[in-house]
Formats: C-alpha cells, sequence, structure tokens
C-alpha cells in the first residue's frame, strides 16, 4: 500500500498518512469549502489501510483553525478508527496538539476526546 500526502495550501491541511509506520497527520488549517471531496481520497486509504486485522495506527491533529464541516469529517475518520480498534483489534492513539493559549482548540479537542472512547492525548505546545 503506498502512502498518501497532500500539501497543505491557505484553508487546506496538509496530510501524511503513512502506510509503513501507521502514523497521520493533519496540520494548518481547515476550511475549505469542498470537504466531502478532499476527504474522499482519505477515507477511500483509510478503509483500505484498516481492512487487515490489528495495525497500530497513530492519529495527530496539530491544527490551528477547522470549520465545522471540516469538524465532522474528523470526526468521522475517528470514528472510523474507533470502530477499527473494536471490530479488528488496531491499536489507535489520538494526539491533538494545541497551541497553549488557543483555549479553543483545547476545548474542541476535550468534546472529541469525550466523544471517541479511543486512547486520547491532549498535547499542548508553544507558537
Amino acid at each position: 500500500m503506498e502512502n498518501y500526502y497532500r500539501q497543505g495550501l491557505e484553508y487546506v491541511p496538509e496530510v501524511k498518512l503513512d502506510a509503513q509506520t501507521g502514523v497521520l497527520s493533519f496540520a494548518g488549517e481547515s476550511y475549505h469549502e469542498y470537504t466531502l471531496e478532499f476527504f474522499e481520497p482519505i477515507f477511500t486509504w483509510l478503509k483500505a489501510y484498516t481492512a487487515e486485522e490489528g495495525k497500530n495506527v497513530e492519529l495527530n491533529f496539530r491544527l490551528t483553525y477547522f470549520n465545522t464541516s471540516s469538524s465532522r469529517r474528523f470526526l468521522e475518520i475517528m470514528t472510523l478508527l474507533h470502530n477499527y480498534h473494536v471490530a479488528k483489534g488496531g491499536k489507535v492513539v489520538i494526539n491533538w496538539y494545541y497551541q497553549r493559549e488557543d483555549v479553543d482548540m483545547l476545548e474542541s479537542g476535550e468534546e472529541y476526546r469525550d466523544d471517541i472512547k479511543l486512547p486520547f492525548n491532549l498535547i499542548p505546545y508553544d507558537k
């Protein structure tokens, strides 16, 4: 299976999905208009990756802003990984990075953590 990479642009996050290590990363901002089209190849890749049982997955979010439609897609990704963990024994951990002074991003991470029952780390960083 090949890795997936999408360069980050204004309004669009950088996406790195590594099939060898199981490290999946989203970074930057995500407030583009066409989230379904943007996330479609990501979901295709994730479904293929999680077809095999028992893989390790580390999902890293290092976003500075995202809109409501992106938020929905992120929840769908986390739900897919939760289902993979339950149904196929995949070991999944989510790392939610937020700028130490960004209370909104911290609260968003807390809300996802409460919704998704997976190991979920809230990790502050300085600018």
